[in-house]
């Protein structure tokens, strides 16, 4: 049973004041990270939803055997990209793993094990539990895309696994790291030296 990736990285990161997408952690941009860390995991197709800067961007995810997904409608928010990931995923793919491409400290290993509990349990709504929070990576069963699709803003897919109830894959609270501002990637770049994340 394939199953898809998803990888979100066309917003324009207004409140970190440059593209976070092409900032530089572990001697890689955290684009690159996502997108490899993605493939390493089993996930496949992966399936990069580019939008802001596209053409600054693209160039990261140079021999990793992604596929880039434009989403020219980036500005109206996540729930565009989410949509036009989700419509990109081909019949083949039985389910699709969405991920941040600013949550560095997610890896392939948790990525693996939210796969791998969806198999071994059939649910069909399964994400990371950092301590009390949910967030990605997050896996979608083909029968729920139809909830993930249309709309603009944000929160579309939290809404559904709220809705729905997901199984989960616990890590520690301090493992969630989402790069929004500078101090936010101070404290990403702190907690990988720490060993949080590879």
């Amino acid at each position: 049973m394939a199953v898809a990736g998803i990888v979100l990285a066309a917003g324009s990161a207004s409140r970190m004041g440059e593209n976070k997408m092409l900032l530089r952690l572990g001697g890689e941009t955290l684009l690159r990270r996502a997108a490899r860390r993605a493939r390493a995991a089993g996930l496949d197709p992966v399936l990069v939803v580019l939008g802001h800067e596209a053409d600054r961007a693209r160039p990261e995810l140079a021999g990793l055997g992604c596929t880039e997904v434009l989403n020219p409608a980036h500005a109206g928010g996540i729930n565009t990209s989410l949509s036009a990931g989700v419509e990109a995923v081909p019949p083949g793919a039985a389910a699709a793993v969405v991920l941040l491409a600013d949550m560095p400290l997610v890896d392939e290993g948790l990525i693996r094990e939210v796969v791998e509990l969806h198999r071994r349990t059939g649910a069909p709504l399964v994400t990371a539990r950092y301590g009390e929070v949910t967030a990605p990576p997050t896996l979608y069963h083909r029968s729920l895309f139809p909830e993930l699709l249309g709309g603009r803003g944000e929160g579309r897919g939290r809404e559904v696994v709220r809705r729905r109830g997901a199984a989960a894959v616990d890590r520690p609270a301090r493992a969630l790291a989402d790069v929004d501002r500078p101090g936010d990637f101070e404290r990403a770049r702190e907690e990988l030296a720490a060993g949080s994340g590879t």
